[in-house]
């Protein structure tokens, strides 16, 4: 009796393969591959290490914290949004700017030329309900 049971069992794998790797040779696809040096990205920031990370001017004042990295649905970006004063999230300003502005430097994320007040003026950023 178990000797079936394993069989029918090893029958039924064998068959979920086979059908899965007939579905999977559909249309094809035309992807380019681009080579990428992987110790240069190794390297680099990853997207949860810069969330919540404080954000500078030049003159070494805090302006902000990184909130969250977007692309929009066509692929342009990325973005960082970040949040302009309040208290423990509550009154804070979203705001909206592009990734390049943003400066690495001295274990410091730099946005050169802002301020609270500046970054205030900007229009409020609020996220999609989709």
């Amino acid at each position: 009796m178990k000797k079936t049971i394993l069989l029918a069992g090893a029958a039924m794998m064998c068959v979920c393969l086979v059908v899965g790797q007939t579905n999977a040779q559909g249309a094809r696809q035309s992807i380019e591959i681009v080579k990428v040096d992987v110790r240069d990205v190794a390297a680099g920031y990853r997207a949860s290490k810069l969330i919540g990370s404080s954000v500078f001017n030049e003159a070494n004042e805090t302006i902000g914290k990184i909130d969250d990295l977007l692309v929009t649905r066509d692929g342009k970006g990325p973005y960082a949004v970040l949040s302009v004063g309040g208290f423990l999230g509550m009154g804070a300003h979203l705001v909206v700017v592009h990734y390049d502005s943003l400066k690495f430097a001295d274990n410091k994320i730099v946005l050169p030329g802002a301020s609270k007040v500046g970054l205030k003026a900007l229009p409020a950023f609020e996220y999609s309900k989709e």
